[in-house]
């Protein structure tokens, strides 16, 4: 056990996040609050009680939401208290070397725009992202939102982890009133309790996970089609490839950039990726502004070494404010947590009920619901494959699906199959989304002679209780001319 003096040392906060779910399972953020636990170490019996008044988060960061009663207790107990003259010493310095770090490295940051904008007046209009705010309306420099982050065995490859990163919920910030998009880029802690966010948030716990990995990644800030803003990753190959990774669809894409030097005869590659425009990239350590004489992602050469393309922040300043133990950084990021869910029994229960669903839909209609449990689980191995293929891109196993299905099929019968993924479980909404589909209401509501109807669930679980749900409806009917 240290002792008090070691612990007085250790200025991490206690990170708390309060969440309120409605009945529908939807989240929603309520207060982010930092504790400053170290008052404990002055109390005498190594107990002491704190009232705190937890703020809204966003737009709301200036109302209160409430006050918080906290008894704070040690264990085991220390052997000696600190006096909390001591106490209050220590936090007192750290507050005043704290300010005065923050305050040059905003010193450093405003002279390194100076010279960017010096660079090209037109650099003003790029997309530069130095700092951001967080859910708490704090500004914090961006490379703060980014640590290595290793999922120990929850997540084996870098692949997985985009795929897990792809089914968290993707929710822009609320904004009141028109005007834009609001600003908020979340803790890891606040967006992992409320289990989605914007896209930044989203890039920025991708790149923490593929760097934990070891893997050189970056979080890109740029603009997507119609000039929207837009954040993704960027892996650097140690062969020069580089690897744009879209953490919202887990999508992958190889940038080969155009040459602009070519005559416009000259067959250009056609970039796969919706990104239009680059303004810098970021990760834990490093800064860069894109300084080539066009944003445009399509002919930017990824070569950060070359300062004439790219123009570094001083990896020193980065440090002074964003390295761990940097009280203006972020707490380190928390383990990520097993899920909670049981795949098999959530999948039978979300199928039961769209089972009674599909049941209902067809009795208004004034026609019959035959079930086929068979036809049924001939559709897992479907489900199984289309998850594989969307954390690998790699296609398997779909031969034997349709053999059998070939075979479960008499002649002279129709077989009609529409899969969909959704990453929330909530059937009614599922069912409801399904509905609009042309194609898969003309499975649900399927008349015509010998009509048998399928539906399998298959839930994938991924870590912090997210979940890919894949939903398969099917019909078999013997075709009438």
């Amino acid at each position: 056990m240290a002792d008090s003096t070691t612990m007085l040392s250790i200025s991490d906060p206690v990170h708390m996040v309060l969440i309120k779910t409605d009945i529908f399972g939807e989240t929603t953020l309520v207060a982010s609050y930092f504790l400053e636990w170290r008052s404990v170490l002055g109390s005498e019996n190594g107990m002491t009680s704190l009232t705190v008044e937890l703020m809204g988060v966003g737009t709301e960061s200036k109302v209160s939401v409430g006050i918080l009663n906290i008894k704070l207790e040690m264990y085991p107990p220390l052997n000696q208290t600190l006096s909390q003259e001591v106490v209050n010493t220590q936090l007192a310095l750290e507050r005043q070397k704290t300010a005065e770090k923050e305050r040059l490295f905003l010193v450093y940051a405003k002279q390194w725009w100076r010279e960017y904008l010096q660079i090209r007046p037109s650099h003003n209009s790029r997309l530069v992202k130095i700092f951001a705010q967080d859910e708490n309306g704090i500004n914090r420099p961006v490379c703060s939102y980014i640590k290595p982050l290793r999922a120990g065995r929850l997540l084996d490859t870098p692949r997985q982890a985009a795929r897990f990163v792809n089914v968290l919920g993707y929710e822009r910030a609320p904004v009141i009133g028109g005007g834009g998009k609001q600003e908020q880029w979340c803790t890891l802690l606040a967006f992992l309790c409320r289990n989605k966010g914007d896209c930044e948030d989203h890039a920025n716990l991708l790149c923490s996970l593929l760097l934990g990995y070891g893997l050189e990644a970056f979080v890109c800030v740029g603009t997507k089609a119609k000039g929207v803003p837009h954040a993704w990753v960027m892996t650097c190959g140690t062969d020069g490839t580089i690897t744009f990774w879209e953490s919202l669809t887990g999508h992958r894409y190889i940038h080969k950039p155009a040459n602009p030097d070519e005559s416009p005869v000259a067959e250009q590659p056609k970039p796969l990726y919706p990104y239009r425009t680059i303004g810098c990239v970021f990760n834990h350590q490093m800064f860069l502004g894109n300084c080539q004489p066009s944003d445009s992602v399509e002919i930017c050469v990824f070569d950060l070494n070359d300062e004439s393309k790219w123009k570094p922040m001083s990896e020193e300043a980065i440090k002074s404010v964003c390295a761990p133990g940097a009280t203006t950084s972020l707490p380190p990021f928390p383990p990520l947590c097993a899920s909670t869910i049981d795949a098999s029994v959530t999948s039978n229960e979300i199928e039961m009920q769209l089972r009674l669903l599909v049941s209902e839909h067809r009795k208004d209609l004034g026609l019959t619901t035959v079930w086929e449990d068979q036809l049924s689980y001939l559709l897992s191995p479907a489900l199984a494959s289309y998850e594989f293929e969307r954390t690998t891109s790699i296609s398997a196993g779909n031969e034997e699906f349709q053999d059998a299905i070939r075979r479960a099929v008499p002649d002279g019968h129709t077989f009609k199959g529409f899969p969909i993924h959704f990453v929330y479980r909530n059937a009614r909404r599922a069912f409801a989304t399904c509905l609009r589909s042309p194609f898969c209401e003309e499975i649900i509501c399927c008349r015509g002679d010998q009509v048998r109807l399928a539906v399998r669930v298959r839930v994938f679980t991924y870590p912090e209780s997210a979940c890919a749900v894949w939903i398969m409806f099917a019909c078999k009917y013997r075709s009438v001319l």
